[in-house]
């Protein structure tokens, strides 16, 4: 099997469960992940990120397109969790996606699964 290039992407998706119900349900508290996401794995937004606030107790989504591609989030304050998406055309170093949803969040667990994105159909010799 070949080996990867560069011109590989990488998508990561990270579930986290057991959260605090007010983080989920802030808007403020999700620019600040993103910004942190953004300034810790160099990340090119290409706009300013879209927020939207569900009515009520409702949660938030919300997404940024990168110059790599995007960065995505839903949140459901009634089930205490939150599913964060991150698709890059290139590799990224790993982030510390467990420890900072569960600071800024309380996260009991998160479930992170990073899948390669080859550009490329793997065609055996």
């Amino acid at each position: 099997m070949p080996a990867h290039t560069l011109t590989d992407g990488r998508e990561w998706l990270v579930e986290a469960h057991g959260c605090r119900e007010a983080p989920l349900a802030d808007a403020g508290e999700l620019r600040l992940l993103f910004a942190a996401m953004v300034r810790g794995l160099g990340l090119h937004p290409v706009g300013e990120p879209l927020w939207h606030k569900f009515p009520g107790p409702g949660g938030v989504t919300g997404m940024v397109l990168l110059a790599e591609s995007h960065l995505t989030v839903h949140t459901f304050p009634e089930h205490g969790s939150l599913c964060l998406n991150l698709f890059c055309c290139r590799p990224r170093p790993e982030w510390a996606f467990e420890d900072e949803l569960r600071a800024r969040f309380g996260a009991e667990s998160v479930t992170v699964r990073m899948v390669e994105r080859p550009y490329a159909a793997l065609v055996a010799p």
